[in-house]
């Protein structure tokens, strides 16, 4: 089960350990992941300060960290960072210190595809794979890697089983290292975009990058929109082919939705 660090959206409303100790005695077997979003700053969180976007026009402000940017247009609250900024890694890895502490399984780790947003070229108008990051000189895909195994070996060193699951960003699967940090991927909209069938030119790179996780036995979970019947189904009949978790719910989250297993009848 993946579940916000608090119970609703207040910062200062988090779980207790006793509470993440009952809903994991809930179902034999069941692993709680707490979501935490490395590549975005969000507004709502206890560690955003008002300073950082004192007049809310959605930049940031003469008070702002270095690692913060520009606003996501598509989720109000939310701002890009420069994720391999190590005041901003700092930032998170307290986060997930407390995660830790509140006895959470593992994180669920939102955002990891925040390097697609940096290897779009704007002069051009053409994205470019393995873009080098002139801040550090490597990729903004290594960055990332590279960050996300950090997450892993900070949370390991406190606890070894605890569990590290990001949430899209399929081409990072190529790097060895990375496969070997994380427990699991969870995909969104792989077989459908809301109600319209993904196209194949979607669909299979994805496939192809998940195909490197099945000599591991790691797990797949696909998250899909759908609100009509075949297009559910459609998302249904694809994942039990591939061998992967389905989770049918809305974009918002506002609903637990349906998952299924990839055995299920």
């Amino acid at each position: 089960i993946v579940m916000d660090t608090t119970y609703d959206g207040q910062p200062e409303n988090h779980w207790t350990r006793t509470e993440i100790k009952a809903i994991r005695a809930g179902k034999t077997g069941r692993v709680v992941l707490a979501n935490l979003s490395i590549g975005e700053a969000e507004n709502y969180r206890a560690y955003w300060q008002p300073e950082w976007d004192a007049d809310e026009d959605g930049r940031p402000d003469p008070g702002a960290p270095a690692f913060l940017l520009e606003e996501n247009p598509d989720w109000p609250g939310n701002y890009r960072v420069r994720y391999w900024h190590p005041d901003w890694q700092a930032l998170i890895l307290n986060e997930l210190d407390q995660i830790l502490r509140r006895g959470f399984d593992g994180v669920y780790l939102d955002i990891v595809d925040a390097f697609e947003g940096f290897e779009y070229d704007s002069d051009s108008g053409d994205w470019i794979e393995n873009r080098l990051n002139p801040e550090t000189g490597r990729s903004y895909r290594w960055d990332m890697v590279a960050w996300v195994r950090t997450v892993a070996a900070h949370a390991r060193a406190r606890r070894p089983t605890f569990r590290v699951v990001p949430q899209n960003g399929s081409p990072l699967l190529r790097f060895k290292v990375y496969r070997n940090a994380i427990d699991g991927i969870g995909i969104e909209d792989l077989f459908m975009e809301g109600n319209r069938i993904q196209p194949s030119d979607h669909t299979d790179p994805v496939l192809e990058d998940l195909d490197r996780l099945r000599p591991l036995g790691k797990p797949v979970w696909v998250i899909e929109y759908a609100t009509k019947p075949v297009p559910r189904q459609r998302a249904l009949d694809q994942c039990q082919a591939a061998g992967f978790f389905l989770l049918l719910t809305d974009r918002e989250l506002t609903t637990l939705g349906v998952a299924v297993s990839p055995d299920s009848p």
